[in-house]
């Protein structure tokens, strides 16, 4: 018997799984078709047992359509009000010529069939709220695919520009297309990217290279200042992004800004892994990333505290590192700034509908033979997530208008895209997505749980708006997380625009700030931003004071690098790893 359960094991290995997923995968963008696929199992059993809500549906379908038919009887003859109206953030249909008949009965009724079938989706007794996200999220997205804006003789836009141009828009659409379709085949980059290459044109802040182990160079950028506050400011940035977002074009520079106020800013670039690399770990990002900077920055300026800010998961790292160090009584930290990051994943946003037990194992057998994630899987995730704007709006724009999108340098950034190792991605998405490990008092550090709640240094937090990656409803709980004094920031804008904001005219910006005192009363997002004065132009300033209160004197600059202490000046900034592809 057990000689024909090895024969049977034998023949039939597990190991097909993998290479199956790994290649779904490159079609489906790393989504799970079994999770996909069980929420929808899950809301169609449920409705097909609720004819409660089929009723409500069937009522609603009926007030639509004579809505609609109505609507349509007096249209050609009367500028009556539309019948529905689109979001706030849906610009699909604001042009004029959308609002002529039949376009304004074309657009309405397809915004009611998608208010009707966010309903349908939404609200079914029984389905569990992740599936019912999920449905309502993949919906919604199949629902955009056959929008009227997508398409020639229901778009009056595209057929306005085709009549004032004799059809050329039509001619250079296909072309761009073409182009695009050949770029993409070679692999080729975006053409105007090369106009924007770290340590020629972006990531030129002056600075060097003063530690560099198997998995960062740490950046220490040359005071631009007569003299400087004492307290040096360590920059971690996400691991899922090349560092220079914070550093690109001198006019949008974060770096640039806080050096040349007279801040000692050293920033950390974290290494693009490869095959090899694919063992490391959370852990390994901890101790051998922020706690090896930390390190170093201790050393370089010693006998002073380090003002802290993270991006992004950068920010997450940052909160595991000051609880950990909180934990061992470490006191090197001075104060902790989080730009747009989590400490709390139980309500992640849309990022989170791909996140389950399904999910997990699809894509951890997506990984499997190269031995990280790819940035392309990565970019076409964080895509899929606002495919209104960054693709059907891209492709009306590109392909029917015959417009080109012109390059600069955040788009370059965008497009230098960067891997993760097969266990780190693993290890975080379970443990602090799935598990919402850190926010629980669950997450293991050296084998025991970290708290959060011992961190009592001050904290600057910022939100953005309109952040599809880091919600700011979810950056806001910061403020049940710890017991210290809290700044919270909410800047107009999404994950990255609201995060590189400099000052400067032309621009429309704003932003609503507000520091909650260690022990003070919960205020709840909501009502927070209701009652918050708003402030026009950039957050930029606001941290910038909000560092100063939190630093020293000024001293004179230190030096670069400290030879005798291990850190001796390598090379100039931008360094290596921000440059390997």
């Amino acid at each position: 018997m057990n000689d024909v359960q090895t024969t049977a094991q034998t023949l039939i290995p597990r190991d097909l799984d993998k290479p199956l997923h790994s290649q779904l995968a490159r079609f489906t963008h790393g989504v799970s078709p079994a999770s996909l696929a069980g929420a929808y199992l899950d809301w169609l059993t449920h409705l097909a047992l609720s004819p409660g809500k089929q009723q409500e549906l069937l009522v609603k379908a009926v007030e639509k359509e004579v809505r609609i038919a109505w609507h349509a009887l007096r249209g050609p003859f009367d500028h009556c009000k539309p019948c529905i109206e689109p979001l706030p953030q849906d610009r699909r249909f604001s042009a004029p010529e959308w609002q002529k008949w039949p376009f304004n009965l074309i657009y309405q009724s397809f915004l009611l069939h998608q208010q009707w079938w966010h309903n349908a989706a939404s609200g079914v007794p029984g389905v569990t709220a992740h599936h019912e996200h999920v449905v309502t999220f993949a919906t919604r997205q199949l629902l955009d695919i056959v929008s009227p804006s997508n398409f020639l003789l229901t778009n009056p836009e595209v057929q306005a520009a085709t009549l004032k141009s004799g059809g050329v828009n039509m001619v250079q659409g296909a072309q761009n297309f073409l182009k695009e379709s050949l770029r993409l085949a070679a692999g080729r980059p975006l053409p105007g990217t090369e106009n924007f290459r770290p340590g020629k044109e972006v990531a030129v802040t002056p600075g060097k290279v003063v530690f560099r182990n198997h998995l960062i160079e740490l950046i220490q950028y040359s005071p631009q200042t007569g003299s400087v506050f004492a307290e040096p400011l360590l920059i971690v940035p996400s691991w899922i992004m090349k560092y220079y977002i914070l550093d690109l074009s001198p006019n949008n520079s974060l770096v640039k800004y806080l050096v040349e106020k007279g801040h000692t800013v050293f920033i950390l670039s974290w290494k693009n892994p490869s095959a090899k690399d694919r063992h490391l770990g959370m852990d390994d990002y901890l101790k051998a990333g922020a706690m090896a900077a930390i390190d170093a920055v201790s050393s370089i300026v010693p006998g002073q505290k380090i003002q802290a800010m993270g991006y992004c998961l950068g920010g997450t790292l940052l909160g595991i590192a000051a609880a950990t160090m909180a934990r061992h009584h470490d006191e090197r930290l001075n104060s902790l700034t989080l730009l747009a990051s989590e400490l709390d994943f139980e309500d992640p946003g849309e990022l989170g509908l791909f996140i389950d037990e399904s999910q997990l194992s699809f894509l951890n057998d997506a990984m499997a033979n190269k031995g990280y994630l790819d940035g392309k899987q990565m970019a076409g995730a964080f895509a899929l997530l606002n495919s209104r704007d960054l693709v059907w709006s891209r492709m009306v724009h590109d392909y029917l208008m015959g417009g080109k999108h012109p390059v600069n340098d955040l788009i370059a950034w965008n497009l230098d895209a960067t891997r993760m190792p097969y266990r780190q991605h693993s290890e975080y998405l379970r443990h602090l997505y799935l598990k919402n490990d850190l926010a629980d008092g669950h997450y293991l550090v050296d084998g025991k749980p970290i708290a959060l709640s011992d961190i009592w240094i001050p904290i600057f937090a910022l939100g953005t708006q309109r952040d599809t990656v880091s919600p700011w409803h979810a950056v806001y709980k910061i403020h049940l997380l710890v017991p210290a004094e809290v700044t919270f920031c909410l800047s107009s804008g999404g994950h990255n625009v609201g995060v590189v904001n400099p000052p400067g005219e032309g621009v429309k910006r704003s932003y609503q700030i507000a520091t909650r005192k260690a022990g003070a009363r919960y205020i709840d997002p909501d009502t927070w931003h209701a009652s918050m004065p708003e402030h026009e132009g950039s957050w930029w300033p606001a941290l910038e004071h909000w560092l100063h209160r939190h630093s020293g004197e000024r001293v004179a600059a230190p030096a670069m690098g400290n030879a005798a202490g291990g850190y001796p000046v390598r090379e100039d900034a931008p360094g290596r790893y921000v440059l390997a592809p």
